[in-house]
């Protein structure tokens, strides 16, 4: 387990298929790579890069999104998700977050995941 600090990174990647569309996504009535994909694949990132300082039963889940979409991306194309760790508050962690295509930036903004107990988290959701 490695510790938790700003600095971790990580970039994922995909590549845009019909089901990542905002038609198919209900965010949009065009066949282009859908705010909601754009959305998920950044918290991808942001999970994969502090995953490596987390312990066994520890995860993260995301409390905060805020994405500015900048660009298109047609169905096809790969799309790579970025995200680093800008600050670690207590159990708070806030990212960076980015996604772009081979013409360029698609995408960016912040993120905040909070690093929870994985069985304590699913049992007080239960208890809702």
């Amino acid at each position: 387990m490695n510790e938790l600090i700003p600095g971790l990174y990580a970039k994922v990647e995909k590549e845009v298929t019909a089901a990542d569309t905002a038609l198919m996504l209900g965010s949009g009535d065009v066949e282009v790579y859908g705010t909601p994909a754009v959305v998920a694949l950044c918290e991808l990132a942001a999970v994969h890069a502090v995953a490596p300082a987390l312990g066994p039963n520890e995860t993260t889940v995301g409390s905060r999104i805020d994405i500015e979409h900048l660009a298109p991306t047609v169905v096809g194309r790969t799309v790579t998700g970025y995200a680093r760790v800008e600050s670690v508050d207590g159990r708070r962690i806030a990212f960076s977050v980015e996604a772009s295509d081979p013409a360029g930036v698609i995408a960016r903004g912040t993120h905040v995941r909070v690093r929870v107990d994985r069985d304590m988290f699913m049992a007080n959701a239960w208890d809702r």
